[in-house]
């Protein structure tokens, strides 16, 4: 299994990129910002109204209880609307981040149909549903979280401030002095902090990678007894995700402690400081109330602002997984002149083709094909000979490196890939069933289609008999990958599929392999009446079903090393004829 990469996006540069989302909706992150200054004005009120309660408090006796009674109603009062400005903060926050994160997965969603087939190729499924999914969850958590604390935190530092310089300046310009310690410290095991959770980020998308190849692959998991070296290999990746897991957790726990202590110290000169000061008058005992509260209030926000570096430290790591995606190359964009739809007769000529996966080993090189609309067209050739990567370059999955394909003399490049795709039907020996009815499965080329059409497809597929004895007909339910279905009833649903389409182009690669002998003979024939008048690619291992084809292309190391009707290639005696006869030895 192939290790996820670590994303190249950088921590200033995620940030970056994370605001560009969120400046989309500003109008929520300025009324948040205002409900955090009305809350925190409203709480840092409430020590001043205490404190002055203090005062009214003179001796025995001397106790001014009207003037008592009415800051504690006040201290009600700036309490209650503490509450409600800090519920308001909530709820536009939890706007923002919603609002950005939905906005993020479309994004990913859109760009992963837009990018070219090289991508999926080289990456585990399991690694981009992860980052889509659990990235996406995990930024959600951290950002959502974050964003309340570093509001709230943010603007109680300042309002605490000004607060302070107006009952003792000295006081004030101590703490001020000496906060700093506490950002040097939880920025030191932030940048630590971020550099693990981005490796704990990679190990849990290797984790998910595995479990959905082990999931999905089950049933050659238990046919080759394979269970105690998947759990082996799995517990690898386990013990590593620990490690990173454990480092982060460490890493993130140090934080809080850290900025406590050093708090503690400043709230305990704070509190020797303003003692003395109330020795020599120049403080009230009130007056040290209020400046202690607002020293310890002054303080708490350092202490959530580190909580915060941790939740925005796992938040980044997974915004930078995303933006990867977001990131890699798209497909080529459409000719701005390109027609929308393309109505294709289905003649295919390929000139002068090359192309290769690994630009340094060759694979097809200098290809040329002519093909008449109307001919059944069959490619043979052993396994890695090129049958299957000519078929990705006329599906345009891949672009070519040299020569070019042109369909109906018209370049294919100058055409949309969704009209030039529009033009062709698959069936391969890998099926593919969407979650969802099967009427819905045959109907995915032609959403528009009657029942009657997608019965008369299933009938012509051979496969309406095998439907009806389900327990709701075309109204069954599939999960992914067809449920339990057998590879033949799903492989007759996508012959079905492209029955309904109709396309002018077949492209068949052993479209019958998993079926019996009886219903092949049955879809063979159903083929013939379908392939009249259309262009056929047949990709072909049992050379015996495509002896009645117009033309065979024999090809060998990327290249085609004869062309002619099966007759005419078993008589010269060549390749074909060793291939042929290689299957009827016994």
């Amino acid at each position: 299994m192939k290790k996820v990469k670590a994303p190249a996006a950088g921590y200033a540069g995620t940030i970056k990129r994370v605001w560009n989302y969120i400046s989309s909706y500003r109008v929520y992150l300025i009324l948040s910002v205002l409900m955090a200054l009305v809350s925190t004005v409203a709480m840092l009120m409430v020590p001043v109204l205490i404190g002055d309660c203090i005062d009214c408090i003179k001796g025995p006796g001397k106790v001014d209880f009207e003037t008592i009674e009415e800051k504690l109603i006040l201290v009600v009062i700036f309490t209650a609307v503490s509450a409600f400005a800090t519920w308001l903060m909530n709820v536009f926050n939890n706007h923002l981040a919603f609002n950005t994160i939905r906005d993020i997965r479309k994004d990913a969603m859109e760009k992963i149909n837009r990018l070219p087939m090289e991508f999926f190729d080289s990456r585990q499924a399991g690694d981009v549903v992860s980052r889509v999914v659990s990235d996406v969850d995990t930024f959600a958590g951290g950002f959502l979280i974050g964003l309340s604390k570093f509001f709230t935190g943010v603007v109680t530092i300042l309002v605490t401030l000004v607060l302070m310089l107006r009952i003792n300046a000295s006081i004030c310009l101590m703490v001020v002095v000496l906060t700093p310690v506490s950002f040097v410290v939880a920025a030191f095991i932030a940048r630590n902090t971020h550099r693990m959770f981005m490796k704990q980020s990679m190990a849990a998308a290797d984790a998910a990678s595995f479990i959905d190849e082990a999931v999905g692959q089950s049933k050659l998991v238990k046919a080759y007894n394979y269970e105690n070296t998947a759990e082996e290999k799995f517990g690898e990746i386990n013990e590593e995700l620990r490690k990173y897991s454990f480092g982060a957790i460490i890493f993130s726990s140090l934080v809080n402690p850290s900025t406590r202590f050093i708090n503690n110290i400043i709230y305990a000169l704070a509190a020797t400081f303003g003692g003395l000061a109330v020795i020599s008058g120049e403080l009230t005992v009130g007056g040290l109330a209020v400046v202690l509260a607002y020293s310890m209030q002054y303080a708490r926000p350092f202490n959530e602002i580190s909580d915060v570096v941790t939740e925005l430290a796992g938040a980044l790591a997974g915004a930078a997984r995303i933006f990867e995606i977001l990131d890699s190359a798209e497909e080529p964009a459409d000719a701005a002149s390109a027609p929308k739809t393309v109505s294709a007769e289905g003649d295919i000529e390929i000139n002068s083709l090359s192309f290769s996966y690994d630009k340094s080993a060759k694979l097809i090189e200098n290809f040329n094909l002519n093909v008449k609309a109307g001919e059944m067209i069959a490619i043979v050739g052993p396994t890695g000979c090129g049958k299957t990567t000519l078929i990705n370059l006329l599906m345009r999955f891949y672009e070519p490196d040299k020569g070019g394909i042109c369909l109906d003399g018209k370049k294919v490049t100058e055409l949309t890939r969704r009209g030039y795709r529009r033009n062709f039907g698959m069936v391969l020996q890998d099926t593919w069933l969407a979650t969802g009815t099967i009427r819905d499965n045959i109907a995915m080329g032609r959403p528009d289609a009657t029942m009657d059409e997608v019965v008369a497809a299933a009938r012509a597929a051979h496969a309406d008999s095998f439907i009806r004895r389900l327990p709701k007909g075309y109204d069954t339910y599939l999960s992914e990958g067809g449920g339990d279905l057998s590879a033949g009833q799903k492989q007759l649903i996508c012959i079905a599929r492209i029955m309904l389409m109709s396309p002018p182009i077949l492209i068949l690669d052993e479209a019958t392999s998993s079926i019996d002998t009886r219903t092949e003979l049955k879809i063979q024939a159903a083929f013939a009446e379908l392939m009249k008048g259309r262009t056929c690619f047949i990709v072909a291992h049992r050379l015996s079903t495509i002896e009645s084809a117009d033309r065979i292309i024999v090809m060998k190391n990327g290249s085609v090393v004869e062309t002619g009707t099966h007759r005419q290639l078993l008589d010269a005696g060549g390749f074909y004829s060793e291939l042929y006869n290689a299957q009827f030895k016994h």
